[in-house]
């Protein structure tokens, strides 16, 4: 990536740290977001502090979609900017509004010093409450002065009362003294009714000075026959909410208690949702997590490892309904299964079929590992528009479910279809291939593995693949496949022009001896490979010739890594 020569400039600026009093008292704010960028980018945890607390623009955006080759902010930069946030509460160069810290977290273990998302939504909760606290210890020092105030006022006015009293039983000559003081009593009267309402200059920060002017205008509107007209209690000067902090929030068993109070409280900060996940909590512990989030802001939420049960899960979802902009419901392991017949189960998956659809918005939907044989169409027909990416892998699907996807309202619009293990034969492979037929346009991403595809069953379904003219990535690990069929998938795969990356199963020929003919996908992955190389040489350099033939040896990435191939591929070049 080729610097330009601001962001040379700015990386020399923010290298020394004991030259920053000079600068940042004469930095144009058009050049904030470089110096913040090259602050982020070699680790300079003191620049990014200083930076924020005096951030000139309304809004800041960290994370998000990040340029080739661009790294998110390391796990030190990240605290620095956060505490940098609570101190510019109290700053009066500091402009900030709204700060968008939505996919700041990196789940990638490889990365060194990263902030995951667990640890970033224990951070945010920690800043929330640290501002409040921050807010209720000035409130009671600003209590506390008024009150010695108050006390020294009324000791002078009882002080000039007394006088007061003496001067009327005096000689006349003393009146205009008495006079005078009597003046001078209003006086301190009114300053003393003035010390009632917040003095909106005193107050640091401009932001928080133009929220309670507001505020004092809208009572003042709404009230003005009263005889408070303009009062602000002083409980609202701590609910003023000064910046408001949107992210991804990752909670769990362990940090459910501090997200609940961080949520619960009202203060200078508020936490705003965009996607939630939830991992080990039980329902009534989601539901009352759903009721503390603002409903403008959720996108989607991700629900794993939760023992919810159909009953439990019928219950979440009427709670998801209230949220406008949501379109993505992810549920993963969550203990659905409906292999086992339970007493009032039907009634339970009515419940559930109802409350998807009260999902108008709902366009991502992922059921993994739910087992949920046979009610395919039950789920999917309550829904009021077509979905785009559905997941449904471990699902134990039959061929009655693919039969009514293959002709559902849903086929033609998606983009991504996950189907891995769930265990393919003859009688599926006609819905498949109409499937496939209806998708052929919009289909993206398509993901196989561990489909129990032999040679015979994938040849049958290469013709379909080979018209999907937008599939970008095919994922077909975990099938028993010979290095035939594999060179035939090969050969498929490179005349699609649009495919950027093919995982592709081990053939059945690098494995040691004693698989059985058609071994399933945990078999495959359990079995151990053969120690000496030429079997694999001897398949890549075969693959090699097969995309060396159709011109593919530069654009598309084949690969039988299971764990290291990058989803990156997949996006849009544009």
């Amino acid at each position: 990536m080729v610097l330009s020569l601001v962001n040379l400039c700015a990386r020399e600026v923010v290298s020394d740290h004991s030259s920053s009093p000079y600068w940042l008292s004469c930095v144009p704010r058009e050049l904030y977001r470089a110096l913040l960028d090259a602050a982020f980018s070699h680790c300079r945890p003191l620049a990014v502090g200083e930076l924020i607390q005096r951030w000139p623009e309304r809004t800041l955006t960290i994370g998000g979609s990040r340029k080739s080759g661009q790294c998110l902010p390391n796990r030190l930069c990240v605290q620095a900017l956060l505490l940098a946030v609570v101190r510019g509460l109290t700053d009066k160069r500091c402009c900030l509004q709204v700060l968008d810290l939505s996919g700041l977290q990196c789940e990638d273990v490889r990365v060194e010093d990263s902030m995951g998302g667990w640890s970033l939504t224990v951070a945010l909760c920690s800043m929330v409450l640290q501002a409040r606290a921050a807010a209720s210890r000035a409130h009671r020092r600003d209590g506390e002065r008024e009150r010695k105030r108050g006390l020294e006022v009324e000791r002078e006015r009882g002080a000039i009362k007394r006088d007061r009293g003496s001067v009327g039983c005096g000689n006349s000559g003393e009146g205009s003294q008495g006079g005078d003081r009597v003046e001078v009593v209003g006086k301190m009267e009114c300053r003393t009714n003035e010390r009632t309402l917040p003095d909106v200059e005193s107050v640091k920060g401009v932001r928080r000075r133009m929220e309670i002017q507001r505020r004092k205008i809208s009572s003042e509107v709404k009230s003005h026959n009263s005889s408070n007209n303009g009062s602000l209690c002083d409980q609202d000067w701590d609910e003023v909410v000064v910046v408001h902090v949107r992210a991804d929030l990752f909670i769990n068993s362990r940090s459910w208690e501090r997200v609940r109070d961080a949520l619960s409280q009202l203060g200078q900060l508020q936490l705003h949702c965009r996607y939630l996940r939830v991992e080990e909590l039980s329902a009534p512990s989601i539901a009352s997590l759903l009721g503390l989030l603002p409903q403008q802001d959720l996108l989607g939420v991700d629900i794993r490892y939760s023992s919810l049960g159909v009953s439990g899960l019928a219950m979440l979802l009427p709670l998801l309904a209230p949220f406008p902009q949501l379109h993505s419901l992810r549920l993963h392991y969550c203990n659905l299964d409906l292999q086992r017949t339970q007493p009032g189960q039907q009634g339970a998956l009515q419940d559930m079929s109802e409350g998807l659809g009260s999902l108008k918005r709902l366009k991502r939907l992922c059921l993994t590992a739910l087992r949920l044989p046979g009610h395919l169409r039950l789920l999917l027909s309550s829904l009021s528009q077509p979905l785009e990416v559905l997941e449904l892998p471990y699902l134990c699907l039959t061929s009655t479910d693919l039969a009514y996807l293959s002709c559902s309202p849903h086929a033609s619009f998606l983009r991504e279809l996950d189907l891995s293990e769930n265990r393919l034969d003859e009688s599926s492979l006609p819905s498949l291939r109409r499937l496939l037929g209806q998708a052929e346009s919009s289909m993206s991403q398509l993901s196989l593995c561990g489909c129990g595809l032999s040679d015979t069953l994938l040849g049958a379904l290469l013709p379909s693949l080979s018209c999907c003219r937008a599939l970008r990535s095919l994922r077909l690990a975990l099938n028993p496949l010979s290095r035939t069929g594999l060179l035939s998938l090969a050969r498929t795969a490179a005349g699609i022009p649009s495919l950027r990356l093919l995982l592709y199963p081990s053939p059945l020929e690098e494995y040691e001896p004693g698989l059985p003919a058609l071994p399933s996908s945990a078999q495959l992955l359990d079995w151990p490979l053969l120690e000496e190389p030429e079997g694999r040489d001897l398949t890549l350099r075969l693959l090699d010739e097969v995309l060396n033939l159709k011109g593919r040896s530069q654009d598309l990435l084949v690969t039988s890594d299971l764990l290291n191939y990058s989803p990156d591929l997949t996006v849009d070049d544009t």
